[in-house]
Parts: C-alpha cells; sequence; structure tokens
C-alpha cells in the first residue's frame, strides 16, 4: 500500500495517526533506518499532513492543494525548517543550528523552531542527515529536545541509533523504519524511469537492500563489471590485498577529480564486498545462500577454500562497515582503501583468530 506517494511504511503512518488521535504526539523524533528508503520523504509529508489548513492533523490526509500545503511541497513554508549537511562539509554546521558567531541563539533551526508559529499550528524543523551532527551540534539542540516549545515537532533522520549521542536517543522517540521490498523498489524505479526495462528494475531491485538510493547507484554498468573483478579476489584462498588495493584506487579513480563521486563510488565498492561477507557468514552458518547467481557462486567458491569458520567472516564483515563509516568522515581514499583491503587480507589469512 502507499500513503501519498510513500510506499512501505503504512505502520508508521498508523503510528502517527493513532498518537494524534489520543492527542499525544510526542516533540522529538528520531527516524531510523536505511538510506534511501523515503524517511525524509515521509517527514516532509507529515509535516504538510501536520500543517494542513483544511483536513484535521489526525486524519493524517493532506489535501495537497491547500496553501500550506503547497508551501510544504515548495519548502517554503514559514513554520517549516529544514536542514541538512551542505555536500562540501563533514559535518552539519553549527550555524544552521543556532546562528553564526554574531547570531547565536538567535538564528537557526533552534531559534526558529521557538517562534510562536506563523500560521497559528506547528512549528515543524526537520534535521536530514542527523548522522553528521559532532558533540557541539547535538549539544547544541539539547535545551530544545529538554524543553520543547509548545506546539512544536522536531525530527531527526538518521541512519542508525548508533549514530546519535545518549543524550540525543534518550531524548527522542524512536521510530524504525525498515527497508522497501524488491517489489516497491522495482516499482519505484520504473515510476521515477530510473530503468528502462521491468527486467532491470526486477535485478536491482533484488540486490539493493531495501534502499532506492543503492539501486539507483547499482544501475552504473562499470560498477556491476567491477563487481565481478571483486568476487572473484575477494574467493581466493589468500586475499592478494595489494594487487585488489590498486585495482580498487583505479576505478574510485575513475569517478572523476570531484570528491562527492570518488566516494559516492568507494562506498559502493565497500558496500559489494559487505554483501559478499554477509552472504558468506550465512553461509557459513548453515543457512540457504542468499543474493543473485554470481553472489552464489563466488561465496560457494570461497567456502570451499575458506581459512576460518563464520567468524572470520563477520569480522570482515564488520571491518568493511567500518570503512563505510570512515569514508563519510571524509578520510584520506587512497590511504583508507589500502589500509581496508590490507585489513581484511590479515583477518582472513589462514591461522587468524578474530577477536571475540
Amino acid at each position: 500500500m502507499t500513503w501519498h506517494g510513500i510506499y512501505g511504511h503504512d505502520d508508521v503512518v498508523e503510528r502517527f495517526r493513532c498518537a494524534l488521535g489520543r492527542g499525544r504526539l510526542a516533540s522529538s523524533f528520531l527516524f531510523v533506518g536505511p538510506e534511501g528508503i523515503g524517511k525524509r520523504s515521509f517527514a516532509l509529508k507529515l509535516a504538510q499532513a501536520l500543517l494542513c489548513r483544511t483536513r484535521p492533523e489526525q486524519a493524517m490526509d493532506p489535501c495537497g492543494e491547500c496553501p500550506a500545503c503547497v508551501q510544504v511541497a515548495a519548502r517554503t513554508h514559514p513554520d517549516l525548517e529544514l536542514i541538512a549537511k551542505p555536500k562540501d562539509k563533514s559535518f552539519l554546521p553549527l550555524e544552521l543550528l543556532i546562528g553564526d558567531k554574531e547570531h547565536r541563539r538567535r538564528r537557526g533551526l533552534c531559534h526558529s523552531i521557538g517562534l510562536k508559529p506563523f500560521m497559528g499550528g506547528r512549528k515543524i524543523a526537520i534535521i536530514d542527515d542527523a548522522d553528521y551532527l559532532n558533540a557541539e551540534g547535538a549539544n547544541s539542540l539539547l535545551k530544545t529536545l529538554e524543553e520543547p516549545p509548545p506546539r512544536s515537532v522536531l525530527i531527526l533522520i538518521s541512519t542508525s541509533p548508533a549514530r546519535q549521542l545518549p543524550t540525543i536517543r534518550s531524548r527522542c522517540q524512536l521510530i524504525r523504519f525498515q527497508p522497501l521490498t524488491a517489489e516497491i523498489v522495482a516499482q519505484l524505479l520504473l515510476e521515477h524511469g530510473l530503468v528502462e526495462t521491468e527486467a532491470e528494475a526486477r535485478r536491482l531491485g533484488s540486490h539493493c537492500g531495501g534502499s532506492l538510493q543503492r539501486a539507483a547507484e547499482l544501475a552504473d554498468a562499470q560498477l556491476w563489471a567491477f563487481r565481478t573483478q571483486l568476487y572473484t579476489q575477494l574467493a581466493q584462498p589468500v586475499l592478494e590485498s595489494g594487487r585488489l588495493a590498486n585495482a580498487v584506487v583505479a576505478f574510485v579513480d575513475e569517478a572523476g577529480r570531484e570528491a562527492a563521486p570518488r566516494r559516492r563510488r568507494a562506498r559502493q565498492v565497500v558496500g559489494l564486498a559487505a554483501d559478499f561477507y554477509r552472504a558468506l557468514v550465512h553461509a557459513l552458518c548453515g543457512s540457504p545462500r542468499t543474493g543473485d547467481a554470481e553472489l552464489r557462486d563466488s561465496v560457494g567458491r570461497a567456502m570451499e577454500v575458506w581459512p576460518g569458520d563464520e567468524l572470520v567472516a563477520a569480522a570482515c564483515l564488520d571491518r568493511c562497515l567500518e570503512a563505510s563509516e570512515q569514508i563519510d568522515r571524509n578520510a584520506h581514499l587512497p590511504t583508507l582503501l589500502e589500509c581496508w583491503l590490507d585489513d581484511l587480507g590479515k583477518t582472513a589469512a589462514p591461522g587468524q583468530t578474530p577477536v571475540r
């Protein structure tokens, strides 16, 4: 089912509808779930439902046509504040939260949400990319979270509760968003014109982990060709980390001179490796092999020569997840990729035992 164009999150819609019906809507929320599954779109549609001037908010059914709904859709509503990490920054700038040094606490999101609603309804603030709140930025939110202004709603959008400070988690109501189904992703790929054929949509939908964003990235033919090379190397009895690092760095460099596409490609490669080790863990634990034919075949070859057990494979998976986070933190890519693959080689070397 779909809620105003939002697929796969009907349970979250009902949760908000019930809270509004009881008059018990919280003031602060932490939306968590994988990237590219609709958390930001849901937050904006929720803002539209709460600010709509023609339909009651407890109905969770914005008309989409009144001035308030139109302004929310255009991101120009005076009672809606939306901030996100600039592409050239590693963290959410403090200025977006509490103003620059000359206007501390007199500008920024924390100031805006504390003002009286301009149109007499609610004040709503959405922090996209909340994973990139540093300690100073997170601490600047504490007063607003502890003493929320009347009729205000603050939404933080994140990939995991672990990415937030305990002081933030404890002051927000946690809303978990589940990955989209492969069928929904395939449908969205076709609706948005991101693929040309239904077969390609199904293929990408089955490989993206429920993320429309990742499915769109995986549509890159060059990435799929490199995936074969990567899996061939990872399935070897001894990982030639130096040779593979050279290939990975060269492939990442082919994305261009700009940092953003190079980091995106590095994240994709690390994600493919994580898929391999995740499938290997399942196979070593006796679970049915998952993924497409190429991934299953690669895992099958790896199992024949794998020097360790499922704990070694899990340690390699953990290292991939750590590398992905380091990419997000703007680590030096060539050094990061070389260290990552060197660590994988050492972890999977014969006779090694992972830290338990």
